[in-house]
């Protein structure tokens, strides 16, 4: 059986998910971001997330065993930030304003959570790898704060 990717992109849509933004720096120091909604946690003992990284952006090099990244789940207010770092290329940071973390990891203000973790292992997911970290230290915000979703191929909220 021939599965369209197109057709299967759409179903596996049906699951609304949220939304994040992976950071972390590049060999030169500079920093990368990247909107991801395929994210999870894995284990609660150690503390560990997975995201999945497509192999042809830009930046793939950048996430590495041992290197840190951090996972910024995005608030329902954050819906241009996810716009933002959707795009290919160094100038979504023009204009940013962004904290960092003690490794230097941009660490995105306003965020719903933000999770500072230490690559643990990448494995072979076609063509993605799946990235995942181990949690060394993480925040979130009040529980009046709302995630930012993704459903059907368009932002959608929580309802009230």
């Amino acid at each position: 059986m021939t599965i369209d990717p197109r057709e299967f992109r759409n179903t596996v849509g049906c699951f609304a998910t949220g939304i994040t933004v992976i950071t972390t720096l590049d060999t030169d120091g500079a920093p990368i971001g990247l909107t991801a909604n395929s994210f999870t946690s894995v284990s609660l003992d150690p503390p560990m997330v997975l995201f999945c990284l497509d192999r042809k952006v830009a930046s793939f090099e950048a996430f590495a065993v041992g290197k840190p990244f951090a996972v910024n789940i995005l608030a329902v207010d954050q819906m241009d930030v996810s716009n933002r770092f959707a795009k290919s290329g160094a100038d979504k940071w023009d204009g940013f304003e962004y904290d960092t973390n003690q490794d230097g990891v941009p660490m995105l203000p306003g965020s719903l959570a933000n999770l500072e973790c230490r690559g643990d292992s990448i494995m072979d997911g076609g063509d993605h790898v799946i990235v995942i970290g181990e949690v060394e230290r993480f925040a979130s915000a009040g529980e009046d704060t709302k995630p930012l979703l993704y459903y059907r191929g368009g932002y959608n909220e929580v309802a009230s």
